[in-house]
């Protein structure tokens, strides 16, 4: 059996209905334990900054939102350090227009949104695969050999590439518990 990706904000009778007899998870931050922990907000700690050595967040979005850069206001590592999962976006509207995403603390180099994907968001997102949810992990893998899953996260788009909506961190764990991880495009 698959994974299938269905959107938080529809009703649920409308995905039992589509899905009968599927296990519903929700994976996003209103979830419930132990799925609350694959949202990108949950707080696991120790995820490591790419290109800073001994530099690490507390959760893949505070990673995520603290290397973002705007017209007017560079990286912001107080990201990296919540833990209450609240005030961690980080809009534009005082800082300016979204410019990229550096690529480590001091560096030079400012990724534009896809490169910042395959270099920051999903190496980030997988290190927490493998090192803080690997138990949750093989309980998906080995549950869903016998009943359907049907993973709840706002964002739906499973389309790396498609550049024009947010990432939803249910298709990423659908990649990877199929063993389909992508790899870096070039």
């Amino acid at each position: 059996m698959t994974i299938i990706v269905e959107s938080r904000r529809k009703k649920r009778s409308t995905i039992e209905k589509a899905w009968p007899g599927a296990v519903l998870l929700d994976v996003t931050s209103r979830g419930q334990e132990p799925w609350v922990r694959f949202s990108p907000f949950y707080p696991h700690g120790g995820i490591p900054v790419p290109n800073s050595p001994g530099t690490f967040a507390q959760s893949v979005e505070g990673l995520w939102q603290g290397l973002k850069v705007f017209e007017h206001e560079d990286i912001d590592p107080c990201r990296w350090q919540i833990t209450n999962r609240k005030g961690i976006k980080r809009a534009g509207q005082t800082r300016g227009k979204v410019i990229g995403h550096r690529f480590g603390v001091g560096s030079d180099v400012l990724l534009g949104y896809r490169d910042a994907r395959f270099q920051i968001y999903l190496p980030a997102y997988r290190w927490v695969l493998e090192n803080r949810l690997a138990a949750d992990v093989k309980r998906l893998r080995d549950r869903m050999a016998k009943t359907q899953r049907v993973l709840l996260d706002y964002e739906t788009n499973g389309n790396i590439e498609d550049l024009s909506r947010p990432l939803s961190h249910a298709a990423l764990i659908k990649l990877y518990v199929e063993d389909r991880w992508p790899s870096r495009g070039e």
